[in-house]
């Protein structure tokens, strides 16, 4: 556990002193923003007439969806492959440390990274809040999903980080994961057959974001989620452990 912490705190560090940690922070704010100022400008028209949830396009629009797939490559991208660039990894996988122990404390930072992108987000919520009515399950709800969706991209990153040393492959080879796991989901509407429908919409992650900014919270997501999760921080592992040997 203490060699966990010391990895977590170490990367940590990285983050809060990198100048491309705070690019990005800048770019999801702005983006959210940007979001935020839409949906306030939509629910001042006198059409609304509070039939739909103030917040459900930051859980489930296109910008979302923008966001995930572009920053969480970037936020993982360099965890290992910087390691392995510039040689450091040898001395750490030569530590009294487990891979285990080196992939847990390098996701816990990114992933608190990534919780505190979305923090300044809370904020819009309070504003509705104050000048209107907000229905908190749906925002609890949305939240939930994005930190549950965003622990299940943030192993993808660092899984494909532990296979190369070059920080754009890293990136890029997140992304082709991602995005088909994104588009398959669409499918559902294409598929023949009760059996295929139920298994793509099961795997829908658009329609998991869409039940969760709605304040439905049902546990097959968050099992597919934290399974999917798992499976990517195996394989992590078990591509970490490979190059210890070779």
């Amino acid at each position: 556990m203490r060699a966990t912490w010391a990895t977590l705190s170490r990367e940590l560090r990285a983050y809060f002193f990198s100048p491309l940690a705070y690019v990005v922070a800048a770019l999801v704010l702005v983006v959210n923003g940007l979001v935020f100022w839409t949906i306030v400008s939509f629910l001042s028209g006198p059409d609304v007439g509070g039939r739909i949830a103030p917040l459900s396009f930051f859980f489930n629009g296109i910008f979302f969806w923008l966001v995930q797939l572009f920053v969480v490559p970037v936020l993982t991208m360099r965890l290992i492959s910087e390691e392995r660039r510039s040689g450091t990894i040898e001395v750490l996988l030569t530590a009294p440390i487990t891979e285990t122990q080196v992939i847990l404390g390098k996701y816990l930072a990114a992933l608190a990274f990534y919780a505190f992108l979305w923090l300044p987000t809370v904020a819009y919520a309070v504003v509705l809040e104050i000048y209107g009515n907000v229905d908190w399950g749906p925002v609890l709800g949305g939240y939930l999903g994005v930190l549950s969706l965003g622990a299940f991209f943030l192993a993808i990153g660092l899984f494909s980080t532990a296979l190369t040393r070059s920080q754009l492959v890293a990136a890029a080879v997140a992304f082709a994961i991602m995005v088909p796991l994104f588009i398959i989901g669409f499918l559902e509407t294409l598929a023949n057959g009760e059996l295929a429908k139920q298994v793509l919409g099961y795997v829908s992650l658009p329609q998991h974001m869409e039940n969760f900014s709605r304040g439905i919270v049902e546990t097959r997501h968050l099992v597919y989620h934290l399974s999917a999760t798992v499976f990517f921080l195996f394989l992590a592992t078990r591509a970490l452990a490979a190059r210890k040997w070779r």
